[in-house]
């Protein structure tokens, strides 16, 4: 561990990599067990899990575990955790599956990604964990949907990852154990992470540099994994940052990295995960805006805010940074708060994700207050060159 930083969830970080020698030994053993084909949530999650992103878990949830964070937000040894980490199969499929037994996971081409040992094979209540979890059973919410799709059985159980998915923005896809090594490196002892699925605008700029004011460091990590179809695609996010650190940011003090993890869109239970997820990376910090993995009008503004006075802040060790909706004051003429603005709403540049999205169509760069000139840019040339995934 390095000194210094704060320490990972749990004390340690679990990395359930398979050394090289492992890794052939693995190899041999799956060309004689059942078969498990994994979808594009569990790849990302056995690369999670492979890289100690997901400590202290060392594979997918017991049922103990799985029914404690669902009702509780909490693993059964009591370390805070908010968010379901599972395996589903057909119940078809778990007839042939033996529990104490080990068994293949591989991807849609049929290559070995882990070789899982099954501790338990468990039903579960799918309309209990969507209304605790995602507080709602409609459909139409996304995680809700990819909830209802899943096979009526979990599998639990510890995994030795073989295999990572396609190794997309590599220059930036920094495990914890190399996060922390650069952090302390460059000396910091106390770091903010902040996390995005959505391109990068004045707000997030703003709030940014004012939690950077109070700390060593700034771990930009936008989220890679799977979005909705409508979200901007990764790599148009990822050069958004890359023009914004190229022009506005101090560069010894900031380092742009990604999560390869996929959205859950589950509002403020995903703020709490997306927080224990930076922890591991090695931040003592996190920054949670006011709609935080929120989608459609399924949360309240705040309740992302609210959902860490739940937890024993000791145990949860990481410190979150609260932020009231920012925005562009023409009065104050600069970037402000609801807290630091007098201004009413007519004086403040606010443009909705709808209305930008329909000016970058038509080529148009929205306003300066809003969005630099560089990300607007690189986002019409997005919207030109890509369709929404």
């Amino acid at each position: 561990m390095v000194v210094g930083l704060i320490a990972p969830h749990g004390g340690e970080l679990v990395i359930n990599t398979a050394s090289e020698q492992e890794r052939v030994e693995l190899q041999e053993l799956a060309q004689s067990l059942p078969q498990v084909r994994v979808g594009s949530r569990q790849l990302a999650d056995l690369e999670m899990l492979a890289i100690g992103a997901y400590s202290p878990l060392d594979g997918f949830m017991s049922r103990v575990d799985y029914l404690s964070v669902v009702n509780d937000m909490h693993l059964g040894t009591c370390l805070p955790w908010s968010i379901p980490i599972t395996l589903s199969i057909s119940s078809e499929q778990a007839v042939t599956l033996k529990e104490g037994a080990q068994v293949a996971l591989v991807n849609a081409q049929g290559l070995l990604q882990a070789i899982m040992m099954i501790d338990e094979k468990y039903g579960y209540d799918r309309k209990l964990e969507a209304s605790k979890v995602y507080r709602t059973l409609e459909e139409a919410h996304p995680g809700v949907k990819v909830l209802y799709q899943q096979g009526d059985v979990l599998l639990g159980g510890p995994v030795r990852v073989v295999a990572l998915q396609l190794q997309a923005f590599s220059r930036y896809r920094y495990t914890p154990t190399q996060s922390r090594r650069i952090f302390a490196e460059r000396g910091w002892k106390s770091v903010v992470g902040f996390q995005t699925r959505n391109p990068v605008h004045r707000a997030h700029e703003y709030i940014q540099k004012c939690a950077l004011e109070a700390v060593d460091g700034l771990f930009l990590h936008p989220l890679v994994g799977d979005t909705k179809e409508d979200d901007i695609p990764a790599d148009v996010r990822i050069r958004c940052y890359e023009v914004l650190l190229e022009n506005y940011y101090p560069a010894d003090r900031v380092i742009l990295g990604v999560l390869p993890a996929a959205m859950r869109y589950a509002g403020p239970r995903e703020a709490v995960f997306h927080a224990l997820m930076r922890k591991n990376y090695g931040c003592s910090h996190f920054i949670v805006g006011r709609d935080h993995a929120g989608v459609g009008n399924y949360y309240g503004t705040y309740e992302a805010h609210h959902i860490f006075a739940e937890f024993d802040p000791t145990m949860l060790g990481i410190t979150p940074m609260f932020f009231e909706h920012t925005f562009f004051c023409q009065v104050c003429d600069s970037m402000a708060s609801s807290k630091t603005c007098p201004h009413g709403n007519e004086q403040h540049v606010t443009l909705s994700g709808t209305k930008v999205r329909q000016m970058l169509q038509a080529g148009q760069t929205p306003p300066r207050e809003y969005s630099r000139p560089e990300v607007a840019k690189v986002l019409i040339e997005g919207m030109k060159c890509s369709s929404p995934r």
